[in-house]
């Protein structure tokens, strides 16, 4: 009897001591942390898509290739391009020729008009003469009717020339040659041109990996189409799905603790709570519950929770999209709100390869060329010295 009773205080004993130790755990530890295994590696797929049409002509990179921010990707065929360009040019130099003539016409209708205001005082004259000697009977009075159709005719065609001089002017009045309105269209479509035969080539906007390649050589491919998607893995988080029940004390900012099943507990990964989405899972699925309909039993629904990465730690140990995580996430600090409102005003991602820059360069050579060649007469004058002076030698 007094074994049994030694046994029983044992275990209760036991009881005690282990309940003791896991109120003590939970009083230090276990209230200031939440944890789940439903968290998984999120990143960007940077889609790689075609801006102009064309043919396939050169793939420069394959699945699980690395490649760099503004590296060539895929070529496309540039003869459709080269023509553009070279219409674009002509169509240029014929516009600038066409206000180099407009101009010329505005100088020429000046004169036209000066030569009708002397018709005009001319025909004045001689109807002066033969009115001072209309008393006489010197002139008749048919000769004298012809003066005055002469005067109003006169009167007339310097009116018109006059309105002709002033059509002409507004053409080409408070303008230079290259501000005139159709030759800043026509080096707009030189630009266009130029920029359609860089994108000709298509790069990737980010470094990363290479994943989905779908372009084949041959193919035709459409303004829009994707090619590939190119994955940093740099720049991946953590959305950790947590239950409803454990947010109430979850704030962004507070640190995480991650493990990830591809490298064990050995490495550990630590980050930040960057931020809560605005509803759960089951919200955003492509078939939302209907819970309005039938038989209806509660499930207890999980909210992602954004984790944001040391970058330091992800380049000792890179992690794939996808990849299961254990998320640990301290919560003692609760003084900000649990939906703050953070973020904006700033790009959170951005590229210049896309920017055409080289493009625009070349396409404003060569305007400048094409203008200095057909808007001065002398300039194209020393432009045919120069090329046949380079044909002798």
């Amino acid at each position: 009897m007094k074994k049994r009773q030694i046994l029983i205080i044992g275990v209760v004993s036991l009881f005690l001591l282990a309940g003791a130790g896991y109120a003590a755990w939970y009083l230090i530890h276990g209230r200031y942390h939440e944890t789940t295994d439903d968290a998984y590696v999120g990143g960007n797929l940077v889609q790689i898509t075609a801006q102009v049409a064309g043919t396939v002509v050169s793939i420069h990179a394959d699945d699980t290739d690395y490649v760099k921010a503004g590296q060539a990707l895929v070529r496309l065929d540039q003869a459709d391009a080269q023509v553009m360009v070279a219409q674009a040019e002509a169509q240029l130099a014929k516009t600038v020729r066409e206000v180099r003539n407009l101009r010329e016409t505005s100088t020429g209708g000046e004169a036209n008009v000066a030569v009708r205001r002397a018709e005009l005082k001319k025909a004045e004259q001689d109807l002066a003469r033969r009115r001072a000697v209309e008393a006489s009977g010197a002139v008749s009075g048919e000769e004298l009717q012809h003066a005055i159709d002469s005067v109003t005719a006169a009167r007339a065609a310097v009116t018109q020339a006059e309105q002709q001089l002033a059509a002409q002017r507004a053409m080409v009045d408070h303008t230079d040659l290259r501000d005139h309105p159709d030759v800043r269209a026509a080096s707009a479509r030189v630009r266009e041109a130029y920029i359609a035969l860089g994108r000709t080539a298509v790069p990737a906007p980010v470094e990363g990996y290479v994943a989905r390649r779908s372009v084949q050589l041959g193919q035709r491919v459409a303004p829009g189409a994707v090619l590939m998607t190119v994955t940093p893995l740099d720049r991946v988080w953590v959305d950790a799905n947590f239950k409803e029940n454990q947010l109430s004390h979850l704030r962004p900012g507070q640190p995480v603790t991650l493990v990830a099943d591809a490298y064990g507990s050995s490495v550990e990964y630590h980050g930040r709570v960057a931020g809560f989405s605005p509803g759960t899972g089951a919200a955003f699925a492509l078939l939302p519950a209907q819970n309005a309909s039938g038989n209806w039993i509660k499930v207890v629904q999980r909210v992602p929770v954004r984790i944001a990465l040391d970058a330091k730690e992800l380049d000792a140990h890179p992690l794939q999209v996808g990849l299961s995580m254990q998320v640990d996430v301290d919560t003692h600090d609760r003084s900000a709100g649990r939906l703050e409102r953070i973020g904006g005003g700033r790009a959170a991602y951005e590229t210049s390869v896309l920017a055409s820059t080289e493009a625009n360069a070349q396409a404003e050579q060569s305007i400048e060329r094409i203008i200095a060649a057909n808007g001065n007469p002398a300039a194209t004058t020393r432009l045919t010295s120069v090329r046949g002076a380079a044909a002798g030698k």
